[in-house]
């Protein structure tokens, strides 16, 4: 109610201008007490000056959602102060539904619903209403908006959108624990009535759970629930609208509640004595067994972690936990021999990794049990009394020579006589043989030492009374070393000693090498040889200490007298038996600076000067060749680059090419220039006349021979004088021309006025002077008494 009034209040202020003023009460007020009946007052106009007394604002009609009468379902009427009741207003509605949904009564403003209209589909709807005069047509008054709400019924059940639900709780968990919270949409309008508010409850599942009615809030209901006992859980929810009043409407979903495991229970074994049965010939790290314990919880808190109590059989068996399984998998650390022991006994522990402190007073959660092991009797392979045997023999013992024996036993109750052979696989060359009952091992080839010092072999026993029990064992042979060979120089045969040498020199220190294994501390000699001590020129002298020195005798050695010396040296070692050998040592007399540096030990180098060697000789003599080479090459060039300057024969046409500025007697001219002065620019006269600059008036000869009009010729020159005057970018001075290859020999002949037919005598130069200003030049030269000789030009 309080909220009605607000949006009365609301509505009038926003209307305060008087044009909608209700005439009846709220609709909501009147349903109870007489037919509902809302009128929408439309006033009409008024003077400017008019007095309007304010009212309460009504603009808004309601209707009813889910009408199913046959007749339309009255909404309200519209009415205008200027309806006088005469006839002559025209009421019109326009806006949402307006002719669809909405009609109205153009005489009275009555206004009617037409169809069946849904509050979710469309809660309200906007239209606008005018009062209109029949004959003119014209508006009485400003159009009027106003609302029709629909108003709502319980017609929509609660629904759970979400549903269906899964939740999960530890077991064991106290009252009240919580589990999940559910909610129910209500489609209906909740600002009215009760048809949103909806109510919780359980259907099925008590009385493990329960449910807060207004908030859907799940709780447990038991204390002490046990997943051992019951894991799963179903549990049916209803929602019902009119807040669970009778004629609600109802929804329901299923809740899936599933109890998650803690560790409540310790493991268990499902009895106190296990008993094992394991051969004798089990393999060290092999299972021999699995025990197990039974814990009825899940996941990590199902882990059980297995120990052996310290006692009997502790240290010859482990435990350890399969994973996948949980079970305790026994295994062994030592061998088992039936003939020691024939039982062991010993405790096992099981207990959890993951402890819950809150069920720590329901006591340890730990169990024992008793594992009996008992060992069978397997008929086993012979045993050798050692894991390696290591023998020694001499090289070149002779062969059957007996070096050792190996020893196998049957330890089995029954024993049985046992036999012997070598593995072919690992003796090959059969260098040894076995005697197949006694064991005993001997020569079967003379050994080398030198040639392999170890041999290692196997040797298999097997049971008389069943040959496919065998057992292996590794021989290792050591062929021990006999002192077959004498000791020699270790050094090259071959030193050098100086001219300048003198009495009691060390030139050479030389050490002894043995093929021989030769033992720690052997000691090696060395002396002359008997024949070499008559007059020596070079003694040994025997530091001891397995190396001597090669020490002179003599002052000074000459080359030239004897280039070389032999000196025999008899070395000889201190094993059994003694082994010598004479070894002939060369020694070069070279000549040496006074430092005793050796500068030269060939013979040739005698006769060479002082002081140079024959590598420095050979390198002065090539510097001497190509410095020879190097002289001819060049006067050769000079000599061929003179003659290509001074080459004037006529059979090279190229040669006569000769570049003038003057004219002269053509190919065969050749004492007019000399050809070289064209190849050698230094010879070039300096005074040479230049082609782009005025030549200088030449004082020659006049002659004016008689000479016949050439008329072609002279148009031709007319033509041309003509172009070149009125052509200003001709140069303003006379120019020569240069021909080259002209003359009788040419192919082109002669373009040459020289030896033509015509001669001098017979031209006429004096039309030179008709052709103007820029030929004043060539007719004073043509025009003089004398005639040019072009051979007096040098």
């Amino acid at each position: 109610m309080l909220t009605r009034n607000c949006l009365s209040l609301l509505l009038w202020v926003l209307f305060d201008g008087g044009l909608l003023t209700p005439l009846q009460p709220q609709p909501q007020q009147t349903l109870a007490t007489e037919p509902r009946e809302n009128v929408i007052h439309l006033p009409g106009r008024r003077s400017h000056f008019q007095r309007v007394k304010r009212g309460w604002v009504w603009n808004q009609f309601f209707v009813l959602e889910e009408y199913m009468g046959s007749e339309p379902q009255y909404v309200g009427k519209l009415h205008s102060d200027l309806d006088k009741g005469e006839g002559t207003v025209k009421y019109t509605l326009s806006g949402d539904g307006a002719g669809t949904v909405f009609t109205i009564d153009e005489t009275t403003g009555d206004i009617h619903a037409i169809r069946s209209l849904d509050r979710e589909e469309k809660p309200f709807y906007t239209l606008r209403a005018q009062a209109v005069d029949i004959e003119t047509r014209k508006p009485l008054e400003p159009e009027s908006e106003f609302i029709i709400k629909v108003q709502d019924i319980n017609d929509n059940e609660p629904k759970f959108l979400d549903g269906p639900y899964v939740a999960s709780v530890p077991e064991m968990s106290p009252v009240g624990a919580y589990v999940l919270q559910v909610k129910a949409t209500d489609a209906d309008d909740p600002t009215y009535g009760n048809s949103a508010r909806v109510v919780y409850s359980i259907l099925q599942g008590q009385p493990y759970f329960s449910i807060d009615p207004k908030t859907g809030v799940i709780r447990t209901a038991l204390p002490n629930m046990d997943r051992e006992v019951k894991e799963q859980y179903q549990v049916l929810i209803q929602a019902k609208d009119m807040g669970g009043q009778l004629g609600g409407l109802a929804g329901t979903t299923i809740v899936n509640i599933t109890l998650t495991d803690v560790n409540d229970n310790p493991p268990r074994f499902p009895k106190s004595i296990f008993h094992l049965k394991v051969p004798e010939s089990s393999p060290i790290g092999s299972a021999i067994g699995r025990i197990r314990a039974v814990d009825p919880d899940f996941g990590q808190n199902a882990e059980i972690e297995y120990n052996i109590v310290p006692g009997d059989g502790g240290n010859l068996f482990d435990i350890v936990t399969d994973e996948d399984t949980q079970e305790g998998v026994i295994k062994l650390k030592k061998p088992l021999d039936f003939e020691t022991k024939k039982a062991y006994t010993f405790k096992v522990e099981a207990s959890n990794l993951h402890l819950d402190h809150r069920f720590h007073s329901a006591g340890p959660f730990k169990d024992t049990a008793t594992v009996k092991v008992s060992v069978l009797d397997v008929d086993e392979p012979p045993v050798f009394s050692k894991p390696l045997y290591t023998m020694e023999v001499y090289e070149d013992t002779p062969v059957g020579t007996i070096i050792g024996a190996v020893t196998a036993q049957d330890l089995d109750v029954g024993s049985s006589a046992v036999r012997y052979f070598i593995d072919w696989k690992s003796d090959g060359d059969s260098y040894f043989t076995i005697d197949g009952t006694e064991g005993t091992i001997a020569t079967n080839e003379l050994l080398d030492r030198e040639s392999t010092a170890q041999y290692n072999f196997s040797i298999i026993a097997s049971k008389v009374s069943n040959p496919l029990l065998t057992s292996k064992v590794n021989i290792l042979i050591n062929v021990l070393d006999v002192n077959e060979f004498p000791p020699e120089i270790s050094v090259p045969y071959e030193t050098a000693v100086c001219e300048n040498a003198k009495p009691g020199q060390i030139i050479q220190i030389v050490s002894a090498a043995d093929r021989d294994l030769s033992p720690a501390g052997q000691q090696f000699s060395f002396r002359l040889s008997p024949e070499a001590a008559i007059k020596p020129n070079f003694t040994v002298r025997d530091f001891r200490n397995n190396t001597a020195g090669i020490e002179t005798r003599r002052n000074g050695y000459s080359r030239r007298q004897q280039e070389l010396y032999f000196l025999p040296v008899v070395i000889e070692d201190s094993s059994y038996p003694v082994q010598s050998s004479t070894n002939t040592m060369t020694i070069r007399v070279c000549r040496c600076d006074s430092d005793g540096t050796i500068l030269s030990c060939n013979v040739e180098a005698i006769f060479l000067p002082v002081g140079l060697s024959t590598g420095a000789l050979i390198a002065i003599l090539l510097c001497i060749i190509i410095l020879l080479a190097i002289v001819v090459l060049y006067v050769a060039l000079r000599r061929q680059k003179k003659k290509d300057t001074l080459m004037t024969s006529k059979e090279d046409i190229r040669d006569n090419v000769i570049h003038y500025d003057d004219e002269g007697g053509g190919e065969e001219d050749t004492q007019a220039f000399d050809i070289g002065a064209l190849r050698n620019p230094k010879v070039i006269e300096e005074n040479k006349i230049r082609r782009d600059i005025k030549p200088d008036s030449l004082c020659l000869p006049r002659q004016r021979p008689p000479v016949e009009d050439n008329t072609d010729i002279r148009d031709f020159i007319n033509q041309r004088l003509q172009e070149n005057d009125v052509d200003p970018t001709a140069p303003p001075y006379d120019s020569l021309a240069t021909y080259a290859y002209e003359g009788n020999g040419s192919v082109a002949e002669s373009l040459s006025s020289i030896d033509s037919v015509t001669t001098e005598g017979d031209q006429d130069y004096d039309y030179l002077t008709d052709w103007g200003p820029r030929f004043k030049v060539l007719a004073d030269m043509f025009g003089e008494e004398e005639s040019y000789n072009p051979d007096k030009v040098t």
